[in-house]
């Protein structure tokens, strides 16, 4: 049975999430978010990125919105933000066939409101419950609930082939008419889905683009050993092409991971606290505060108590952070992954938009990237660990783990925390551990791993 993540549904493409899956998604997805507007047809966008299975999936949906009588507008391959810019621009729900960060052999599904935001839980609960009436259904002739949409009243296919000069330009237009000139960067595009898009806004900007990685898509090289998950390639041509910052995207582009000149990686924490603080500075950080999840390191909290910025932390997921922005009217958020939301800006997480602010940043304070983001904050040493488990589910009562970990967190003091919460999908539990030094927190990562496997069962084959 299909389940909603924390951004939208992934899957091994053409196994896990088939084209009649995705077929019956789309009907669902008409039933609960389509809407029409007086006696016209409503709308819904569709994107992709580069994978090989995209067009195979991408069809799949159009064909399941189309047979509800939604008019389906085709905007090609484009990153994830554009499409989520695009769907708060036209007042349309929207749809992304991708699997951001995954390898090519996986593809996913993530939805847009028609404001160009994702889904709250209570919708996709709803999306959940029609997806399986049309899968419990399937035989009939027409799924039950379904509209049985004939003649004129089936839904059409186009293409917007402007989809991505309109994106580009509200890109642009964030900068105030301020350019980039004399900066010197370097980008990887991950072969995804801003391969394009990317160089063309960062030379439109005035940038000079003095070298290009990941942009040769062949639908099967996305993400492979390149792009924000993989940031070395970059940090050594930026170093070997003389850069003064690079940019590593994800597949998708929802986010950004960055190179300083000496070829030193800066993580989604260091970029947003160096965001945090230029924006208080400047008196635009609306409530002094700023919106994170429960994975930041702690030397991030400790920078914003010392600059006087309030953090807020909610789970792990970019809808959280985007969630949080929404209710109390604030306009920055996001995670250590690279996923930052400008909400002043864009609706979701936005990497070529986040890159194009850090470079505008550097170009104001006409200072560094790595000086810069050295004096950002001081990192704790983080230790992650995921934890095969035979019940994770048995977290909560697991008193001999939650023992060990009153323990662990005791010897750290407040030089350190430590961090437990079970998979949504997977037989683990993930294993959060930070210290002072690495060593410290290797050591409570590993008694609470011997806890956790005591308590809670090792897997069939596990030692």
């Amino acid at each position: 049975m299909l389940r909603f993540g924390t951004d939208g549904v992934r899957g091994l493409a053409n196994s896990e999430l088939t084209p009649e899956l995705v077929l019956a998604l789309g009907r669902a997805a008409a039933r609960v978010l389509g809407s029409s507007a007086g006696a016209g047809k409503s709308q819904f966008l569709v994107g992709r990125d580069t994978r090989l299975s995209g067009p195979l999936l991408q069809a799949a949906l159009s064909a399941g919105l189309a047979g509800e009588g939604v008019d389906v507008v085709d905007v090609g391959v484009l990153a994830t933000p554009a499409i989520a810019y695009l769907s708060a621009a036209a007042g349309a729900p929207a749809a992304v066939i991708s699997a951001s960060h995954n390898p090519f052999w996986d593809n996913g599904v993530k939805f847009f409101s028609a404001g160009g935001t994702k889904l709250p839980d209570e919708v996709e609960e709803r999306l959940e419950a029609e997806l399986d009436a049309v899968l419990s259904r399937a035989t009939a002739p027409v799924p039950a609930g379904g509209t049985g949409r004939q003649g004129a009243a089936v839904g059409r296919l186009s293409t917007d082939t402007a989809a991505l000069d309109h994106y580009e330009r509200h890109v642009l237009a964030c900068l105030d008419g301020r350019a980039l000139g004399g900066l010197r960067v370097a980008l990887d595009c991950a072969n995804g889905a801003a391969f394009a898009s990317a160089p063309q806004i960062f030379a439109a900007a005035g940038a000079e683009v003095v070298a290009v990685l990941g942009a040769e898509p062949d639908g099967i090289n996305i993400n492979d050993g390149c792009g924000s998950t993989h940031p070395a390639g970059l940090a050594r041509t930026v170093v070997s092409a003389g850069a003064d910052v690079g940019l590593a995207l994800d597949g998708d582009a929802d986010r950004v991971i960055a190179v300083d000149a000496a070829g030193n990686v800066v993580d989604g924490d260091r970029l947003l606290a160096l965001f945090a603080t230029d924006l208080a500075a400047r008196g635009l950080l609306v409530g002094g505060t700023v919106v994170v999840t429960v994975m930041t390191n702690l030397g991030f909290h400790q920078a914003m108590e010392r600059a006087g910025v309030e953090v807020h932390t909610v789970s792990v997921g970019d809808r959280y952070v985007l969630e949080a922005l929404e209710a109390n009217g604030w306009t920055l958020g996001g995670e250590q992954s690279g996923h930052i939301i400008f909400r002043s800006l864009a609706t979701t997480g936005d990497g070529v938009l986040s890159g194009l602010l850090l470079a505008d940043l550097l170009c104001r304070r006409g200072q560094a990237l790595g000086q810069l983001a050295a004096g950002a904050l001081q990192r704790f040493p983080q230790v992650l660990v995921n934890v095969a488990v035979k019940d994770r589910q048995g977290l909560g009562e697991a008193a001999a783990v939650w023992e060990e970990v009153g323990r662990a967190e005791a010897s750290l003091g407040g030089r350190g925390r430590v961090l437990l919460r079970p998979s949504g999908t997977e037989p683990l539990v993930r294993v959060m551990v930070e210290a002072s030094t690495e060593r410290e927190a290797q050591m409570a990562a590993e008694r609470i791993v011997k806890a956790l496997h005591a308590t809670l069962g090792e897997p069939v084959g596990e030692s």
